[in-house]
């Protein structure tokens, strides 16, 4: 899948050339930096939470005293040039604010959505030993970090679940959930808090099922488990490290809470131009 890179600045977004073939290898070519991925909807027009990805960049961009070459306003305005590339597909992009210049970088390719055996049929995950050094901050020194543990990925593992002191934290590159009963189980410290978990959570809570904030043990015994992250929406899954989850099949709140996501998406995406 063919990547295109872009400088944003104020005057237009400027064409790179870049050898690289992953959004992964584009970050690694650019110094340190603070970043955020998500897919368009609507036909380029939309995207679900985009304030919160954007605020990724600029909120810890402010803490740190780095001056972004674009404001939000200029920076909503390229991307939605960024998308109309694409269509009629929809876009996949990484927008990074890098540390040393404030330079904003987008990297951009066509968003190949999950197929509907993921979600009919779930996924096998394996876990490391290993978290995130600013668990509040998506800073791409993690794409780095963790370069080995990402080639894992592929073929039957869809996903790497951190793990610390035997307890699951969240997956590579998602959010994770632990399912007993009508009980929602999810790390509250020590991770990213994805764009969609707010949105999941609240869904759970309107289907009836409660949360407990808590790192799920390795060990312990759920009744199902999902994974959720911007463009993969909510992707049940089946076994973790080989040993079946449950039944060894999609559960039933998995498979709700899939459904009750993607109906809450066409509903509540945002305008890229306010």
């Amino acid at each position: 899948m063919s990547i295109m890179e872009f400088k944003i600045t104020p005057s237009g977004n400027i064409p790179l050339q870049t050898g690289a073939a992953t959004l992964d290898e584009m970050t690694r070519e650019l110094s340190q930096g603070f970043y955020t991925t998500f897919s368009t909807l609507a036909g380029g027009t939309q995207v679900m939470g985009f304030h919160a990805h954007l605020q990724r960049l600029y909120l810890p961009a402010a803490g740190q005293g780095i001056h972004p070459s674009v404001d939000v306003g200029t920076l909503r305005e390229r991307i939605a040039g960024l998308a109309k590339i694409n269509l009629p597909k929809e876009s996949r992009l990484r927008v990074i604010l890098v540390k040393d210049s404030g330079m904003i970088y987008a990297g951009l390719q066509p968003f190949e959505p999950l197929s509907k055996q993921i979600y009919t049929e779930g996924v096998k995950v394996v876990t490391a030993s290993m978290t995130r050094q600013a668990p509040r901050v998506k800073d791409t020194g993690f794409i780095s970090s963790s370069v080995e543990q990402r080639r894992r990925v592929g073929g039957d593992v869809f996903e790497i679940l951190l793990t610390k002191d035997g307890k699951i934290l969240e997956g590579m590159t998602s959010n994770f959930y632990a399912v007993k009963g009508r009980t929602l189980i999810t790390a509250r410290y020590g991770i990213l808090l994805g764009v969609t978990r707010r949105a999941v959570l609240r869904l759970a809570r309107g289907q009836g099922m409660s949360i407990e904030y808590r790192s799920p043990r390795m060990d312990e015994k759920f009744h199902e488990a999902f994974l959720t992250s911007s463009s993969r929406g909510v992707v049940p899954i089946v076994s973790i490290d080989n040993k079946p989850l449950g039944r060894g099949s999609v559960g039933r709140w998995s498979a709700m809470l899939s459904k009750a996501y993607q109906a809450y998406v066409a509903q509540r995406s945002e305008d890229i131009l306010d």
